[in-house]
């Protein structure tokens, strides 16, 4: 049924992606203290659900902007921010901001994507450098979001107990994923330890430093695919 059910989600998403994904830059997303959180909304046709907030590695800066009436930002080969457009298929919307551990700029995004879409579903995703960021606001956020996912998560992924949250978390890894600061067994130490839900990933093609997007540390090669486990996860709520 699992393997159905995987089929189904990239079939679909395979038709969506024959429409065009647009990308915007939104200024509509002030904190408490006036500051906007600028990201990069990026959508299909569609009557959106669900949202991912995607939060690329590294310094985790992207500082999405318009210059010269251009769309201009950093980390756009991140394997989240390459794959934001896999994300967005009309049933998803894929928000990209910069990497951070106040729970302020990411509760700014929030309510502006339910402004934007009503009730809608909020995930937050980060990958390598950015999952310190999110293992840190799953406290401070729990059951404000939907849920969590940690990909190619940094090795102290291998102490965190999310059993006493309330909203849900997956932890995503290659199993050749050569990166030292992102061991696969650290992942697979926080499902052995904790129960918590996970995807192992394997194939691809490996390019350049281990601990760069293009590497197995960054799915190269198997973006489509990992996006759709992910989404299949946030959609089969129990």
């Amino acid at each position: 049924m699992k393997t159905f059910a995987l089929g189904l989600l990239l079939l679909l998403s395979g038709l969506a992606s024959g429409a065009a994904a647009r990308d915007e830059l939104a200024t509509s997303a002030p904190m408490s203290g006036g500051e906007t959180v600028p990201y990069i909304l990026t959508s299909k046709p569609g009557t959106p659900a669900y949202a991912v907030i995607l939060t690329p590695g590294g310094s985790g800066v992207m500082n999405p902007r318009m210059e010269a009436g251009k769309l201009t930002f950093a980390f756009a080969g991140n394997f989240l921010i390459r794959s934001r457009e896999l994300f967005a298929d009309g049933r998803f919307v894929a928000a990209s901001t910069d990497a951070t551990s106040t729970p302020a700029r990411i509760l700014a995004i929030v309510q502006d994507l339910q402004r934007r879409y009503g009730g809608i579903t909020v995930y937050v995703v980060g990958t390598s450098c950015s999952t310190e960021a999110t293992m840190k606001l799953s406290a401070p956020l729990d059951g404000q979001v939907a849920g969590f996912v940690h990909t190619s998560s940094m090795n102290s992924i291998a102490g965190f107990d999310p059993r006493r949250f309330k909203s849900r978390h997956l932890v995503v890894w290659h199993r050749m994923d050569a990166c030292r600061a992102t061991k696969p067994s650290a992942s697979a130490g926080s499902r052995s330890s904790y129960g918590t839900e996970a995807i192992e990933m394997e194939g691809g093609t490996s390019v350049g430093d281990d601990c760069e997007a293009r590497s197995h540390h960054g799915y190269n090669g198997l973006e489509a695919e990992t996006v759709a486990k992910i989404k299949a996860w946030m959609l089969a709520v129990r």
